[in-house]
């Protein structure tokens, strides 16, 4: 097990699903992940669910805001990167290249919130902490164990991130001649960008993907589907990265599973 009290700049720190069901989601991600929920309120009066692991807070699953329940936007699973200061963050995006979305916004005592996208797109926040650092627990079973961007722009992509956050990069060379970056941070890998792989881009979108660890992918597999998930890419071994496979919840939220 992996507690984590903070994150260095540059670190994945938090993520979240904005859903357009919460109670449903709720449900899946129980059978899939075993996590317990405590409901909170939001200022529009509906709910957000806190998720643990134990008594440790690993995520939140949240209500998509009215502009995109309106437009019936797919809901997707956010990913955060620790920023010392999200005002000063938001002001220097356009001169790396990217592009302010949202923010920067506190979000009362626990932090600001700024999401912006990288060149080529791809939905992307920043939390400066306040009372609320990111996840207490990583790594491991039922919590968040990696990240990455599919980008059709994977290297101006990677150099926004180093102006950005100061990451250092490692690449690999992948068998169609391309390359997969990881951005670091004290020479630890914190998360990876690529393009979208040939043989998926009829499954995967650009944008974040999100691992879960898992003890047994086979077994992750059957209750997300006992649950009504979808499988979008079967369990396969990785080379490098171990067992993985890609679903579905039953409102669109897509999310890899990784066994560790």
């Amino acid at each position: 097990m992996t507690l984590r009290t903070g994150f260095t700049e540059g670190e994945v720190c938090w993520t979240d699903l904005q859903t357009s069901d919460v109670a449903a989601a709720k449900d899946f991600y129980a059978a899939v992940f075993g996590w317990r929920f405590e409901d909170r309120p939001t200022p529009d009066g509906r709910s957000y669910a806190q998720a643990f692991l134990g008594d440790d807070l690993v995520t939140v699953i949240a209500p998509q805001n009215p502009h995109q329940l309106a437009g019936g936007a797919q809901p997707q699973w956010n990913v955060y990167f620790a920023a010392p200061d999200a005002g000063e963050l938001a002001e220097n995006l356009v001169h790396a290249g990217g592009a302010l979305e949202f923010g920067p916004e506190a979000v009362a005592d626990t932090g600001v919130m700024v999401f912006f996208a990288p060149p080529g797109g791809g939905t992307t926040g920043a939390w400066q902490a306040g009372s609320h650092f990111g996840t207490a627990r990583g790594g491991e079973a039922g919590a968040l164990t990696w990240a990455e961007l599919l980008t059709p722009e994977p290297q101006a992509a990677v150099g926004f991130f180093q102006h950005v956050f100061g990451h250092d990069v490692t690449e690999y060379p992948q068998d169609d001649g391309g390359k997969y970056s990881t951005l670091m941070v004290d020479g630890v890998e914190v998360a990876g960008i690529a393009a979208v792989p040939a043989d998926a881009e009829d499954t995967l979108k650009p944008g974040w993907q999100v691992y879960f660890g898992v003890p047994s992918v086979a077994e992750a597999v059957a209750a997300a589907v006992g649950a009504g998930g979808t499988v979008l890419i079967e369990a396969d071994d990785a080379e490098e990265a171990g067992t993985i496979a890609t679903l579905a919840d039953p409102q669109g939220g897509v999310f890899s599973v990784l066994e560790v």
